[in-house]
């Protein structure tokens, strides 16, 4: 009982302790935020990632691309394991584009990835409608223009000297273009769906508080043009696109690069009629994508085709979030490290100070173990005091850390958290209770190993010598 009294005693009045105390409990606090914050960086990416790739892709080796998609699409339907376990399946037409587009009078030109796509299959392999701006697309997919987009692009055009033939009923824009049409019937362009990056950007002069900061720069119902090069030829050609609708997955890379259009237009302007780069799989169970791939490669062993999950695409962006989290809960340990020497330090000075009560209390019976427990358990008392300080601080901030970010935002004038690079609506957070507990448990058990060294200095001392002590 005379442990845990001294102990608390040393605790209550050595204030030199509480140095030690904040040292863990900045540390603990600390570690937690930035383990929550990159959790739920990690976590969104993670998502993002994987519903833009769909869980299995068998892609060509380069843009050329392979033919005869709906025949392999058959052949995995008709395998007996595959069948069992894919879901779904679309095929795609990827290629680098060149875009061009007026605003406010002045051109701009900017490279782009295009992306061929059926709209139905693609819903169907996921990551593509739930992302798309208008709410009407959700459920169906379309590259047709709304009521608001066509007037838009009919008024745009007369304004240029095109009348509009015909009634003004939106047309299926997801046939193919017809042959070029007499000087006295315009072609009308196809529609397109752009990422939502390339057709607005973000005003930086705006105040910090406002919850849409975004200027755009393409309405629905504007027209672009696509330059690409032919697979054939390999010579340019180009068309002209009207806007109608964005994509928006809130990921930078995508939103500012990707072009969705029809995989049969794209074909036909490529000259690449029944060619495509890439077979989208989703399948029933994740967990056998292993099994799957490895059975899919059996299947097109011969063939031009590389089978990967999107796990095994993406590896390096993963593998360099998971470096980066490991290197960076290193550098903030060191944190509470410090704190360990401080505590170090601070017992060394309290056994020098105590030398002659540490012989009282050896002289009244007190053995060996007994005045090591006494620095060990006080060392254990000022990691998990501080370390529950920090645990409550660390996830006070986490949940309320959008709050702060807006009231720095407001106090300084500018953006703490750059919504530019993601379009993340806010700082994504995920608390990891495992990780908090670990956390937790490292900081204790820096406390109790740093004073272990004085707590042994103190066991071993002689009462008699301890007691001359001056």
């Amino acid at each position: 009982m005379y442990k845990l009294l001294l102990c608390w005693k040393y605790l209550r009045t050595r204030y030199l302790a509480m140095v030690c105390i904040v040292s863990v409990m900045l540390g603990v606090a600390t570690l937690i935020v930035v383990n929550s914050v990159m959790g739920g960086f990690s976590t969104k990416l993670k998502e993002r990632l994987h519903g833009l790739l769909s869980d299995v892709v068998l892609e060509a080796y380069d843009y050329d691309g392979f033919t005869d998609a709906p025949s392999k699409m058959a052949l995995i339907r008709n395998d007996p394991f595959l069948s069992t376990e894919v879901d779904a399946m679309t095929a795609t037409l990827e290629i680098f584009a060149m875009l061009q587009f007026n605003f406010r009078e002045v051109p701009f030109t900017r490279p782009v990835r295009i992306i061929g796509i059926e709209p139905e299959g693609r819903k169907a392999v996921g990551g593509f409608a739930e992302h798309l701006v208008n709410p009407k697309n959700h459920d169906k997919p379309t590259f047709n223009l709304d009521e608001n987009a066509r007037e838009r692009f009919i008024i745009r055009r007369a304004s240029r000297g095109i009348d509009f033939p015909g009634p003004r009923e939106a047309p299926n824009l997801n046939e193919p273009p017809p042959p070029d049409p007499p000087p006295s019937k315009p072609h009308e362009p196809q529609g397109v769906i752009l990422g939502y990056a390339i057709a607005h950007y973000r005003d930086r002069n705006a105040p910090a508080d406002l919850p849409n900061k975004d200027v755009r720069t393409l309405e629905p119902g504007d027209e672009v043009v696509i330059t690409t090069v032919s697979g054939a030829k390999m010579s340019p050609v180009f068309d002209r696109f009207v806007v109608s609708d964005y994509f928006k997955s809130e990921m930078s890379e995508y939103d500012s690069n990707y072009v969705f259009m029809p995989i049969e237009h794209l074909q036909k302007l490529r000259t690449m009629e029944d060619r495509v780069t890439s077979i989208q799989i989703k399948l029933k169970d994740y967990n056998k994508a292993p099994k799957v791939v490895a059975r899919l490669r059996e299947l097109f062993a011969n063939a031009p085709l590389e089978v990967q999950t999107w796990e095994q695409k993406q590896g390096a962006v993963l593998a360099a979030i998971r470096v980066e989290k490991g290197i960076l809960n290193i550098l903030l340990f060191l944190i509470i490290a410090v704190a360990g020497f401080g505590i170090l330090a601070i017992f060394s000075m309290i056994v020098v100070e105590k030398t002659r009560d540490i012989g009282i209390l050896k002289a009244l019976g007190a053995s060996n173990g007994g005045i090591l427990t006494i620095f060990i358990g006080y060392g254990f008392l000022l990691g998990l005091v501080g370390a529950g300080l920090g645990t409550i601080i660390g996830l006070e901030i986490t949940v309320h850390i959008n709050d702060i970010e807006k009231f720095i935002a407001n106090v300084t004038g500018q953006d703490i958290f750059p919504r530019d690079v993601y379009y993340f609506d806010k700082i994504p957070t995920d608390i990891n209770l495992l990780s908090v507990f670990l956390v937790n448990l490292g900081s204790i058990g820096i406390a109790v190993l740093f004073s272990i060294l004085p707590a042994l200095r103190a066991s071993m001392l002689h009462p008699v010598r301890a007691l001359r002590y001056e």
